[in-house]
């Protein structure tokens, strides 16, 4: 149980990729958090959220790992993830995992209604309006899938983004398209995939950015990637890193 406090408590689910791949991410959602007047509970006994047993339509095993994320963080004011397409897996699918099962499906209902995407949690939640964070920088950001279309995180990141002192955001074209990542979907169809990507780093470098931003690290693995074997020197990094101002960890690369 979360310490009592006046402040609100948070639950932050760490993600699979960011806990393996770039903790970064985490320390900086951390700062934003508590910057915003709550305090951070990172619960141990988290795993992952169940999506990709779900979009492979092993329901079974996303609901046993939706059980194990709901114990770990129904005692919580609110969970917050620093990205979409976990976010919203919480959000839009766990109530429907627990169909038949009115305990659970009331359990998983009221942990959903209290989820959000990390920046749409400051903005719309906690009433962010600016970020103290300074980067002369120009910049450009990719509406990951998940976080635009199912949780409407749009104007969130950019609003923010735009207080940050030095900060040139520019948008290129198609920014809403996805970038052919898809969790397993850029497995099974490597070739469209990697063709979707094409596409999303031609975007970005004809707007010639420094610094190419996106709220999902799956997303921004696969662009990084892409750009990296471009031989393009794009940087790639979490919104979060650029809005708590924290750069020291080195660019996204590819990691495949």
């Amino acid at each position: 149980m979360p310490a009592s406090t006046a402040r609100p408590s948070v639950g932050l689910f760490v993600t699979c990729l960011v806990d393996l791949m770039r903790p970064s991410i985490g320390f900086a959602a951390v700062k934003l958090i508590e910057a915003s007047g709550c305090d951070v509970h990172v619960p141990a006994s988290q795993t992952c959220c169940g999506q990709p047993a779900y979009n492979s339509g092993d329901k079974a095993d996303a609901a046993a790992i939706a059980r194990v994320t709901i114990a770990a963080f129904e005692a919580f004011d609110y969970v917050v993830a620093p990205s979409g397409s976990c976010a919203g897996m919480i959000k839009g699918h766990y109530p429907g995992l627990f169909k038949g099962d009115p305990a659970w499906a009331k359990r998983a209902t009221l942990l959903a209604a209290k989820t959000y995407e990390l920046i749409s949690f400051l903005v719309d939640v906690r009433g962010m309006t600016k970020v103290d964070a300074d980067l002369k920088i120009r910049a450009t950001y990719h509406d990951s899938c998940s976080g635009l279309r199912e949780l409407g995180v749009k104007d969130q990141p950019r609003a923010l983004l735009r207080t940050v002192r030095g900060l040139e955001l520019v948008e290129m074209e198609d920014n809403e398209v996805c970038c052919g990542f898809g969790g397993t979907f850029s497995i099974k169809y490597p070739d469209i995939s990697n063709a979707m990507v094409q596409k999303k780093t031609d975007a970005a470098g004809a707007v010639k950015p420094d610094l190419l931003l996106a709220g999902d690290l799956g997303c921004l693995m696969n662009m990084a990637g892409k750009l990296k074997r471009q031989g393009s020197t794009i940087q790639v990094r979490h919104v979060a890193e650029v809005l708590a101002g924290e750069m020291s960890a080195p660019a996204i690369a590819d990691r495949k």
